[in-house]
């Protein structure tokens, strides 16, 4: 049987709500181990002069305890 734990996870980038979400698993997985799983909660972006200036994601992540 294996334990999981879910956290959550804000990230962003300038080029697409995927490419946010790569940027969240990087970032965590710098201090967590054992990633299984990551799901996009919610996404939004901010918008200057009309268009899209920075997207954003929140994500959640699931990974193995051991």
């Amino acid at each position: 049987m294996s334990v999981l734990k879910v956290i959550e996870v804000l990230a962003n980038s300038n080029e697409s709500w995927e490419d946010a979400a790569k940027n969240a698993v990087t970032h965590a997985s710098k201090s967590v181990n054992n990633i299984r799983s990551v799901y996009v909660n919610e996404q939004s972006a901010t918008v200057k002069g009309g268009e899209i200036d920075e997207y954003r994601v929140n994500v959640k992540i699931t990974f193995e305890v051991k």
